[in-house]
Formats: structure tokens, C-alpha cells, sequence
């Protein structure tokens, strides 16, 4: 099926509706400050999860910010300062609620941990629960040939473009190269 007229003419990062394009940089930053508070909202209601194309589409939504790039190839590059920013202040691992195919008990931990933070787990504190339909599954792997001592696994090569942008902790802006914020200082 051959492209639509509408996406053939938008292509990379645009507003909506009147489709002026914009950088990567800014779709990322104003995408990561929009994420954070959908995450926050989601660990509000216990054991909530949001699947990865639910997250994508809401940022989109939200923020008037449209993308015809596939989600894998931008939407890791806003949880992972959110990861880095949550570390850092304490807060529990937010991104475990973002779900795609499968899911783990570590991760279902991890989310356990947010929803006590954000005081939506039962006074006994709750329990981890993996979703529904996924079968349990042991968070270490058997070792194939490339684990084995001695031996490194492959290393995978990453696109300029693919590789997280560093974010501000304080403000979720881009930072620039001499890596210190141009809005905090």
C-alpha cells in the first residue's frame, strides 16, 4: 500500500495541525517532560501499566508533536533519561510501567515500587503482578555460546541519531555540548 498524500508530506518531527517541522532534539525534550507526568498519573492507579504504543500515541497526542519514525527508534531515547532522572532523585523505576510484549517479576517489582511511591498500593503494600497473559519468567537467561566465559557477546552498533540525547534533570531540556544547562545555570 503505497503512502498516504498527508504522510509522503511529512516526514522527521512536525506540529500539528498546520505540520511546521521541527528538530528531533526539541520533539525529544517536550515529549520526555509530557512523558514523566503520564507515568506519575499511571503509577497513581495500582497496578496500572501503559502499553509502549498507548505512551507514543498520548505523547503525540498531547504535545502536538508527530513523528512517522517507528517508536522503537525514538521512543527509548526519552525513557532512558527519565530512568536516569528517577535514579537520581530517589524515585522508583517509572519506565517498568511502560509495557510492550513480554514482561518479568523483576519488572513487575519495579512497578510494585511505583505504585507504593506514588501511594497507590494497598496498606499491606501489595503485590507484584506481571500481565495478564504472560508467563513467568526467570530474570536470568541460560548461557548460549556468546555468554560464556571468556567469550564477548557481539557488540551492537548504534546510529548517531539513535543515541539518547542528555536531558536535563531539572528541566528535561536538551543539553548542549559543554553539558550544562542553558535554563538552570
Amino acid at each position: 500500500m503505497a503512502p498516504s498524500h498527508y504522510a509522503q508530506e511529512r516526514k522527521g518531527f512536525w506540529h500539528e495541525p498546520d505540520g511546521t517541522p521541527t528538530s528531533e532534539a526539541i520533539a525529544l525534550e517536550t515529549w520526555a517532560r509530557t512523558a514523566r507526568d503520564v507515568l506519575v498519573r499511571t503509577a497513581a492507579t495500582y497496578h496500572a501499566v501503559i502499553r509502549d504504543t498507548q505512551l507514543a500515541e498520548e505523547l503525540q497526542a498531547t504535545t502536538g508533536i508527530r513523528t512517522t519514525r517507528s517508536l522503537d527508534r525514538w521512543l527509548p531515547k526519552i525513557l532512558g533519561p527519565i530512568d536516569k532522572f528517577c535514579e537520581q532523585a530517589g524515585e522508583p523505576p517509572l519506565t517498568s510501567l511502560v509495557v510492550g510484549t513480554s514482561d518479568d517479576l523483576e519488572t513487575a517489582r519495579a512497578r510494585l515500587a511505583c505504585y507504593q511511591w506514588a501511594g497507590s498500593a494497598p496498606a499491606d503494600g501489595g503485590v507484584p503482578a506481571q500481565l495478564p497473559g504472560s508467563a513467568p519468567r526467570r530474570t536470568s537467561r541460560p548461557r548460549t555460546a556468546s555468554t560464556r566465559v571468556g567469550t564477548a557477546p557481539p557488540k551492537r552498533r548504534v546510529a548517531k541519531t539513535d543515541r539518547p540525547v542528555a536531558v536535563c534533570p531539572s528541566c528535561f531540556m536538551a543539553l548542549p555540548a559543554t553539558g550544562v544547562c542553558d535554563n538552570c545555570d
